[in-house]
């Protein structure tokens, strides 16, 4: 007999709709352990992959050899600011910010350590021959970036001692086809006062970051070479100089006004420079260029020279008077080669911008229209087109300057009469009989000597330079920095490294 089950009505569910089991503790550890672990590994895998991307992104774009300076931040800048000044005034506070963060482009590897492009400047040993050119920097304001650069020189200003904005916009003119510019900035400045402030600035920091403090003491240690640094550039192996003028409003023919306004710019600069450039050769304002005549070139010059003795330093900055290429006559070379002995001048910078049109490159080409009505404006004209100029004129000065001051012709020989008449045996001849009867001769042998101890000049060459084999012609020509800027505006950041790479390229062929 069989046992009947009788089974309780519960109605079957779904497996939807069936009660949920929570896991077991352990079991949900471990799913969110393993969780974490691959959320772990996917952040350090992103993470990784984006520091290695800004890294390599940071070291490539902070490298002057970057390709990026000269073909895509160039070419921006350009479009962005259709202006020229506007585009450069734009340059220069982006590099100073970007230097504020340490995002600025730089040479890196240290290239020059080699030693095969140094040479000796004022007794300094400057570690490359390669420098910028005033007008770059007119207000100080990134000395120490475009030293990061690579150069082993850089110039600031011109620096007029009241400020004075220049001549009326527009006067920054592009020829892009040429690599060119046309500029008439007619010597716009910001005042010696206000560069001087911001180069002391400069100086107190270096002595603050060298443990010297941040005082006027602290400063004066830096200046006198107790840090171990030039004081104008603050660092070994590089020279800064800084360019003077006068004041539009300062007529050329008061020369009395003319020397008071450059050596006041000596009584507020010079202490911050390793040279003090005086520029007589801008087209730019009127009436300057004639200070390149003989006498008051010799007259200004004495002035400067006197009050750079005055600074109040251990070592006094070098004085370069910056001259025209359009002064080129020989009678014009060698006046102003003349001023340059007789004041006790250091050295000449050979070039600036020309009044002058030379043909575009390569002959034959037509320029668009618009370059060829930027042709017609005023202004000095820089491009490589003056390359050819800079070089001839740097042979030119290389040999008036070597030739020393011209030396005034030797008195005809007289017969000397019998001193040992009213002599006594063994006694010397009266003094005033000897200075009545060699005047002449004594002073002719003071002058001699003292102008054949006299040190070599130094030239600096500017003007077409843009690259290494240029910069090579130069140097043997006999200048012993080659300045660029103009090249700089087309080139981008990198451009000095450039011509340097090159310079070695081209030791390289010669062997």
């Amino acid at each position: 007999m069989r046992t009947l089950r009788i089974r309780p009505n519960v109605p079957r569910l779904r497996p939807s709709q069936r009660p949920f089991v929570y896991p077991t503790r352990q079991a949900s550890s471990a799913a969110t352990d393993a969780r974490s672990a691959v959320t772990r590994t996917k952040n350090l895998l992103y993470g990784s992959a984006l520091t290695l991307a800004l890294s390599f992104g940071y070291l490539y774009v902070t490298d002057t050899r970057s390709s990026i300076h000269e073909w895509l931040v160039v070419p921006a800048l350009r479009q962005i600011y259709p202006d020229g000044e506007d585009a450069h005034h734009a340059g220069t506070k982006i590099l100073k910010a970007l230097y504020s963060f340490g995002l600025h482009p730089r040479e890196r590897g240290n290239p020059d350590a080699a030693g095969d492009l140094q040479v000796e400047v004022f007794g300094h040993t400057l570690r490359n021959p390669i420098g910028t050119s005033a007008g770059m920097d007119k207000g100080a304001d990134i000395p120490s970036p475009v030293f990061d650069m690579g150069a082993g020189l850089v110039e600031v200003g011109a620096v007029t001692p009241l400020a004075q904005e220049g001549n009326p916009k527009p006067r920054v003119f592009r020829l892009p086809s040429q690599n060119a510019l046309i500029n008439r900035y007619g010597f716009n400045s910001e005042g010696a006062e206000t560069v001087a402030t911001r180069l002391r600035h400069r100086v107190r920091q270096f002595a603050y970051h060298a443990g010297l403090g941040l005082d006027e003491d602290a400063e004066r240690m830096v200046l006198n070479g107790e840090a171990g640094v030039p004081p104008g550039s603050l660092i070994p192996g590089r020279l800064l100089a800084v360019q003077i003028a006068k004041n539009k409003t300062t007529s050329e023919q008061d020369i009395e006004a003319v020397k008071r306004d450059y050596t006041a710019c000596v009584d507020q600069l010079a202490k911050y420079a390793d040279i003090i450039v005086v520029n007589v050769s801008s087209p730019n304002t009127p009436g300057l260029r004639a200070l390149q005549n003989v006498e008051p070139l010799t007259q200004l010059l004495n002035s400067v020279v006197q009050a750079a003795k005055r600074v109040d330093r251990k070592t006094k900055p070098a004085i370069m008077v910056k001259v025209s290429p359009d002064e080129d006559s020989e009678e014009q070379v060698s006046g102003i080669c003349d001023a340059v002995w007789d004041s006790g001048v250091d050295g000449v910078i050979v070039g600036n911008t020309t009044k002058k049109r030379p043909d575009p490159l390569p002959k034959g080409y037509l320029l668009p229209q618009t370059e060829a009505e930027i042709l017609l404006e005023q202004g000095g004209y820089s491009g490589p087109q003056m390359f050819q100029r800079t070089l001839d004129l740097v042979k030119r000065y290389r040999k008036v300057l070597d030739d020393g001051p011209k030396q005034l012709p030797s008195p005809p020989e007289k017969s000397m009469p019998d001193l040992s008449s009213g002599v006594q045996s063994g006694a010397e001849p009266d003094a005033s009989i000897m200075s009545k009867l060699l005047p002449s001769a004594s002073s002719s042998q003071t002058s001699s000597s003292a102008t054949s101890a006299g040190p070599r000049k130094v030239i600096f060459a500017t003007g077409g330079i843009t690259n290494g084999r240029q910069a090579r012609e130069i140097l043997d020509a006999g200048a012993s920095v080659a300045q660029v800027y103009t090249a700089i505006i087309y080139g981008g950041a990198g451009t000095i490294s450039k011509i340097k790479q090159e310079m070695r390229e081209e030791a390289n062929k010669k062997g």
